[in-house]
């Protein structure tokens, strides 16, 4: 009899955190790493949302026991953001607040798939996706996109996807790793799709505030009102106000599939941390001043890294039109030499480039997506231009 049951044995440690984790043991050795893997903003979580915990922490409630599914002035401010950043309006009674947007989509997927359900998974995909789905019983059907589309799935492709066993579709725009952000337009068509077929939609919004250039967001259950019966809405506070380790995410839709998702959740967590929730509270109800402010800057930083990456040659890459992520085609540095090494794969190229040149990058393995190299512009400019020109002259060396 196994010692480790063969659900989790199977499971894939998370690529991203893999990269992150490397970096800094080498760093925590006096090496002077530069590290694009992990998906976090560097600047500090604005101020007045860390008041808004110190304070919670003195008060006596919070030190207590709150409903399982969120506070409710939470549940209730989380639906009045939503109204006004996407113009989708929901109750909060449907609003589960979860331990971070991780925990969201595993609840999504743990809410909606029997064993045996095919969830549509478009790749690139975030590493974390298929694992979920996996885990609550579904199968992933990839299906694979590339640079030339723009990292974007088409109804065509969806259709010769869908099989009788069609579950869910996950889309996701801002999509990570690849920066790519759907039109309106693709969006409702996709969305006319899912409804004709009765398919459901869990839809990550994550990285909706993170849009540059002429490109916009755009919510499926908005341009498509007859989806928001049969689709989910996952999202948090990570990205948009620089919370990744506060741990607040969230999950929208109809209020049957949010009770049901919520008395899962009361078995697996109980509440999340209340002075996290406090601090939520203070983000989603406030000002997008700070939000516009680190908008800016990954802006800008997406340009400068997009432009110091297509200037290396063997490499090509599409802009970032959201995320904060370059995901370049690397695989015309692969087969040849590089500073007396040959890569014949992304995770070879990524292994060599941190050892040798002392820079981190997540190989396109770990998205679906062989042959690529997710490059996160959230860290300062000097890092990023110090760290593109290590890449360059150690591929050109």
């Amino acid at each position: 009899m196994n010692r480790v049951s063969a659900r989790l044995a199977n499971i894939a440690p998370s690529a991203t955190l893999a990269v992150d984790a490397k970096a800094k043991a080498l760093k925590a050795q006096g090496e002077n790493v530069i590290g694009f893997g992990a998906g976090e903003p560097d600047f500090p979580t604005p101020a007045h949302i860390v008041d808004a915990a110190v304070a919670a922490c003195r008060e006596v409630k919070n030190h207590r026991y709150t409903p399982a599914g969120g506070l409710p002035e939470l549940r209730e401010a989380i639906a009045a953001k939503t109204a006004r950043d996407s113009g989708f309006h929901v109750g909060a009674d449907q609003v589960l607040v979860t331990n971070g947007g991780k925990h969201a989509v595993f609840t999504a997927f743990a809410a909606l798939c029997d064993p045996g359900d095919e969830v549509i998974c478009p790749a690139p995909f975030w590493t974390t996706y298929p694992e979920a789905i996996v885990l609550a019983g579904g199968v992933p059907v990839i299906i694979d996109t590339d640079d030339a589309a723009g990292f974007k799935v088409t109804v065509d492709q969806l259709e010769s996807a869908r099989t009788p066993r069609t579950k869910v579709l996950l889309f996701v725009s801002p999509d990570n790793p690849s920066g790519a952000v759907y039109t309106p337009a693709e969006i409702e068509e996709i969305g006319r799709w899912a409804v004709e077929h009765d398919v459901w939609v869990v839809t990550d919004e994550i990285y909706e505030h993170l849009i540059y250039g002429s490109s916009e967001f755009a919510s499926m259950p908005t341009l498509v009102p007859d989806i928001a019966d049969r689709c989910l809405v996952v999202n948090g506070v990570a990205k948009t106000y620089a919370m990744t380790g506060w741990r607040v995410g969230w999950l929208l839709g109809p209020s049957d599939v949010v009770k049901a998702a919520t008395n899962f959740q009361s078995h697996a967590t109980s509440n999340v941390t209340n002075v996290a929730q406090q601090a939520a509270l203070a983000a989603v109800a406030g000002n997008l001043d700070d939000v516009a402010m680190m908008r800016t800057a990954f802006e800008r930083r997406g340009v400068a890294m997009h432009r110091m990456l297509s200037d290396i040659p063997g490499v090509t890459c599409i802009e970032p039109q959201g995320a904060f992520y370059c995901f370049p085609n690397v695989s015309g540095l692969l087969g040849r030499s590089i500073g007396g090494h040959t890569a014949s794969t992304t995770l070879e190229l990524a292994d060599l480039v941190l050892s040798e040149a002392k820079v981190a990058f997540v190989p396109g393995e770990a998205f679906g997506a062989p042959g690529y190299a997710r490059f996160s512009f959230a860290l300062g400019d000097d890092d990023i231009a110090e760290g593109i020109s290590r890449l360059a002259a150690f591929v050109q060396g």
